[in-house]
């Protein structure tokens, strides 16, 4: 079984304005990119496999507003699922990628969409809980079976531990290297345990990824900190 990560036992809190960045953050910006992308996540088969979908999506060098857009654009057309990725025809997906304006690596990223599915249902049986429970909810282990889907590199396995950490307690506090990047420009703590202190265990998951909003442009770091002073 994936073991519990002691993350939160008796860690000493960071003093000063800290944790009430943290606060105006997560009102401000509190929304995950799952969330954004209407997936519904939760521990069942159907949710992991549209976030792993959503990662492929955000994989590319693309805004992520573009990749969100076209995950809701798959998802709309009915596949939420490997085997509907898979039955669906190469054009079919083709044709929901530019209707969310994911036009630049549409092709290419249709193909990676149906041999992914593929992957999914051969070795994992459509369920990635069975990833899970084979890497024991080690990070490590979770990056490298993450990384034989076609399309999900090393920055894309860490997109779907980022967002996973809400449904996957053992993983948290899980912090990549955009969401320590936001961290770093709001002069929060740069340890994924430190940042964890700021809010509660299991809002950590929408404080990353509103940091990664930060990294990425989407949220002014400025505007959160002087909110916070006031």
């Amino acid at each position: 079984m994936p073991r519990a990560n002691p993350a939160y036992d008796g860690y000493p809190p960071p003093v000063g304005d800290s944790h009430e960045t943290a606060r105006v953050l997560l009102e401000r910006r509190g929304q995950t990119y799952t969330e954004e992308a209407g997936i519904r996540l939760a521990d069942r088969p159907g949710p992991l496999y549209q976030l792993l979908v959503l990662a492929t999506l955000l994989s590319a060098r693309i805004r992520a507003g573009v990749a969100v857009a076209a995950a809701r654009e798959l998802f709309a057309a009915g596949y939420r699922t490997p085997s509907a990725m898979e039955a669906a025809t190469w054009q079919d997906r083709v044709d929901a990628l530019g209707r969310g304006h994911y036009r630049r690596y549409d092709e290419r990223t249709a193909t990676l969409l149906g041999t992914g599915a593929r992957l999914c249902l051969d070795r994992w049986q459509g369920d990635l809980r069975r990833l899970h429970q084979t890497a024991q909810g080690q990070p490590a282990q979770l990056r490298r079976l993450l990384t034989a889907f076609p399309g999900i590199g090393p920055a894309g396995a860490d997109i779907f531990l980022r967002e996973a950490q809400a449904v996957w307690p053992d993983l948290r506090p899980f912090a990549d290297r955009r969401t320590l990047s936001g961290a770093e420009r709001l002069g929060l703590p740069q340890t994924p345990r430190r940042l964890a202190s700021l809010v509660a265990e299991a809002e950590f998951g929408r404080f990353a990824a509103a940091l990664v909003r930060v990294a990425l442009g989407e949220e002014s770091a400025g505007a959160v900190t002087r909110a916070a002073r006031r």
